[in-house]
């Protein structure tokens, strides 16, 4: 099972860079968390012919490097679909004013404990008594007859 929550931030010249930061050591998510990009959008107040570009910094990797490049008046929103799991990222509009709405999924997986002994107790013989049950009452296939015609091709035609 996994808690998912809606993840957005909005980058500008005054408020360049966004931490996300993973719960490490949580006892409640030991599985892991990853947040998900799914979009970057330049807003409308976005000066024209001005590019705005932001980059990602991964912890983990230590790996700079752009994941958007938007223009007012030609592109205007990117769908990167990117995931970053077990790593704190910074996302940083590394030029132009913005603004630039960064949203996705973060994504909290729990450990679910599942009693696997009352799955187990003699469900398999069921399936099998099933099974031969299944093939007991199927109407039996017709048999194809295989007979020469005149030009001595093959031809089926069913038994009867």
């Amino acid at each position: 099972m996994s808690e998912e929550s809606f993840y957005g931030v909005t980058l500008t010249a005054e408020n360049n860079a966004v931490s996300w930061d993973v719960l490490s050591n949580d006892e409640d998510y030991p599985r892991g968390q990853k947040l998900i990009i799914r979009q970057v959008l330049l807003g409308a107040e976005a000066k024209e012919d001005e590019f705005n570009v932001v980059e990602v910094h991964t912890v983990k990797d230590n790996l700079k490097i752009p994941i958007a490049v938007l223009k007012a008046g030609e592109t205007r929103a990117c769908n990167p679909d990117i995931e970053f799991y077990e790593t704190a990222v910074t996302f940083k509009l590394i030029k132009g004013n913005g603004p630039v709405y960064i949203h996705g999924q973060n994504i909290k997986d729990e450990v679910e404990v599942v009693d696997m002994e009352d799955d187990e107790t003699d469900d398999d013989d069921d399936g099998e008594e099933e099974e031969d049950e299944a093939h007991a009452q199927a109407p039996p296939k017709k048999k194809l007859k295989m007979e020469n015609n005149a030009d001595g091709k093959n031809v089926k035609n069913k038994k009867k």
